[in-house]
């Protein structure tokens, strides 16, 4: 079977999002950042949030600013509390709202389960679920106090978490990462049970394996490729902006009826193909 790479991608329409404002954490390398990128094509204004390598990041906000769109970047550790509150706070000064949140900031601190310590363990969880928490509520607290305008968007606030197929799909070597996700899971969908009835939607991206710096080593040698796609039945490694044109459909009023989803960006990774021959 023959292997296809560089498979051509949709346009994104620049009026989709137009005149809403949204952030995007992590935003400066891999997924947030061609998510940050989408969204701005959209006619998003953006937020391009990051906890290192300010300079990646002011390149970013200067391709989305070529979009005729506003762009900033901002320096924060989504684990901890004053700093997510000073961002969003910040947010609501510039732009004068918050639309959009993809909770995006993630990482790995990959350990074999008895090797694996209470600080790789904290650290992961910490970023992974805890990250997201504090951005979820904060911006939650501003689509309250805005409320819903309609000539902007149906719901009052979208939120979308960047989750991982290792919410459903164990990963020896990674508990404390598979546990962050699959908690991440259970944070979304209670998260949208509750705002739900205040306009505000709650999804989350299950993404699979992606070509971004967090997985290099599963993709960046031809042996390397060739095993990872014997768990891909679609046969290709996913790009960011696969998960960036997730993000934006989701994000925009074409899904507005969408509350409490997973999507699986994952090229049907999580089918199991290992079962596709028998069980």
């Amino acid at each position: 079977m023959s292997v296809i790479q560089g498979a051509p991608r949709g346009v994104i329409p620049g009026h989709l999002l137009k005149g809403q404002k949204a952030l995007v954490t992590g935003a400066n390398s891999g997924i947030g950042k061609a998510t940050a990128i989408g969204l701005g094509r959209a006619g998003a204004d953006v937020v391009v949030n990051y906890v290192a390598g300010r300079g990646e990041a002011e390149q970013v906000v200067e391709e989305i600013s070529g979009f005729g769109v506003r762009a900033m970047a901002y320096e924060a550790d989504v684990s901890q509390e004053d700093q997510v509150v000073a961002m969003i706070e910040r947010m609501v000064q510039e732009f004068g709202t918050i639309d959009i949140l993809v909770a995006n900031a993630g990482l790995q601190r990959d350990a074999p389960f008895t090797e694996m310590t209470t600080a790789q363990w904290q650290k992961v969880l910490d970023v992974n679920l805890t990250g997201q928490f504090l951005c979820a509520r904060e911006a939650t607290k501003e689509f309250l106090r805005r409320g819903v305008v309609p000539e902007v968007s149906h719901a009052a606030g979208k939120i979308i978490c960047m989750s991982s197929v290792h919410q459903l799909i164990p990963w020896a070597g990674h508990v404390n990462y598979a546990a962050s996700k699959g908690g991440v899971q259970m944070m979304m969908e209670t998260l949208a049970q509750e705002l739900a009835p205040h306009r505000i939607r709650v999804n989350a991206i299950a993404p699979g394996a992606i070509r971004t710096p967090i997985n290099r080593s599963a993709w960046d040698t031809p042996d390397a490729e060739k095993d990872l796609l014997q768990l891909i039945p679609y046969r290709r490694v996913g790009d960011p902006e696969d998960i960036a044109h997730a993000v934006v459909g989701l994000a925009s009023d074409l899904m507005d009826y969408v509350v409490g989803t997973t999507l699986y960006v994952d090229g049907g990774m999580t089918l199991f193909p290992g079962f596709a021959t028998g069980g």
